[in-house]
């Protein structure tokens, strides 16, 4: 079976020109991993940037992988007419059994139902609903992306959901959907450490914005100071802009925890000290207003840290039935209080256990075999 990924190269994001070796997202990345494993498989990752870049041409033994120079002008001001175009030139030249495009975002999936060859996208954030949040005017990148998203779903052969709510969000605008977790990094399989820090430290990952609520964590870590109990809480991520007003009263009011000993702002944590990042904390809070899946829940809980979070999308899925694992509506800010202050007066207690349910639900070879066995599916429904 020959099978086309189309994908986001991060080097193109991040403008990092000279590296030949292609930087994907997590989800993506897990997701080779398993599929290096299934030698029937020769899969094909393409991928579109706005400079012309050396690259590997392998990633594994069965994994080839493509970039493609579009200028500026073929990308969202034409609607990606630069990246349909060559993309669809590269795969007719690879000639596949199936296309997949990995994500509405941009141009990938886009892309795939404008292939020319049988198809199927994944949806990672779900930008029809990225627009209400954002209360996206017309022409703007979420009023663009919405529509495109509403054209990509209609004419793809099926849809990848990463958890309940992606699907009930598409559902209607989809031919069929399949409910196919993201998998998890084999870096996030090996043994987990049996020290503990003291005082316990409190993660938080992710894009620095009110989506993600870093400043109004700050509030918690505040109250919970007052009370005399000992721990840091660290925050860990990027942010797109230093001029954006809620990135600068993150940054602001930061400062004076940080002095005092409870609160900390680290930056952006490299790949690969991801894990021992985990590993240096006890808990992990995550307590977005929206969540289409959760890589952070999925990496916390396969490091049987405790977890605080959102009763809201995919983190829902995959909190069920992991131990240590407490959710909150979306703003009950003294019941996370309430319960972080008895989870420290209890001795923090890991998640004794969760490890384990992660392997069985999300390990890269799990999750490659499940969208191999919905391939065949789709190409037997077409043949």
């Amino acid at each position: 079976m020959k099978i086309v990924f189309l994908t986001t190269d991060n080097r193109d994001h991040l403008r990092t020109y000279d590296e030949t070796i292609p930087r994907f997202a997590a989800g993506h990345k897990s997701l080779q991993q398993g599929f290096e494993t299934l030698s029937e498989v020769e899969l094909h990752v393409v991928s579109c940037t706005q400079r012309p870049m050396k690259s590997v041409e392998k990633l594994a033994g069965n994994i080839w992988f493509h970039s493609l120079h579009v200028p500026k002008i073929g990308w969202l001001r034409t609607l990606y007419q630069g990246c349909i175009r060559a993309m669809r030139k590269k795969i007719s030249e690879i000639n596949p059994d199936l296309v997949h495009g990995h994500g509405t975002e941009r141009e990938c999936s886009i892309s795939a139902v404008l292939s020319g060859y049988p198809n199927v996208v994944t949806v990672h954030g779900n930008m029809a609903e990225m627009a209400k949040l954002h209360n996206a005017r017309i022409g703007n990148y979420y009023w663009l992306t919405k529509h495109l998203e509403n054209f990509t779903l209609r004419r793809a052969l099926g849809v990848f959901c990463n958890s309940t709510y992606t699907e009930n969000l598409v559902r209607t605008r989809s031919r069929q959907t399949w409910l196919v977790p993201h998998a998890l990094r084999l870096e996030f399989f090996k043994p987990i450490p049996a020290t503990h820090t003291r005082p316990p430290v409190l993660l938080n990952l992710g894009v620095v914005g009110a989506r993600k609520r870093q400043l109004e964590l700050l509030d918690v870590a505040e109250t919970l100071y007052r009370k005399g109990l000992k721990f840091e809480f660290r925050f860990a991520g990027f942010f797109y802009s230093d001029t954006d007003s809620y990135v600068q009263a993150f940054l602001k009011r930061i400062k004076p925890m940080e002095v005092a000993g409870y609160a900390r702002f680290i930056g952006v944590v490299p790949d690969n000290e991801l894990v021992a990042c985990y590993d240096s904390a006890s808990a992990v809070v995550h307590f977005p207003t929206e969540e289409a899946f959760g890589n952070v829940v999925v990496e916390s809980l396969g490091r049987e840290l405790k977890f605080f979070g959102s009763r809201l999308g995919g983190i829902v899925d995959i909190a069920a039935d992991m131990p240590r694992a407490e959710l909150f509506t979306r703003d009950d800010w003294d019941g996370l209080a309430n319960a972080i202050e008895k989870w420290i007066r209890e001795g923090c207690p890991r998640a004794h256990g969760a490890a384990e349910l992660i392997r069985r639900r999300y390990h890269p070879h799990v999750i490659a075999q499940r969208h191999v066995e919905i391939y065949r599916d789709v190409l037997n429904t077409l043949s």
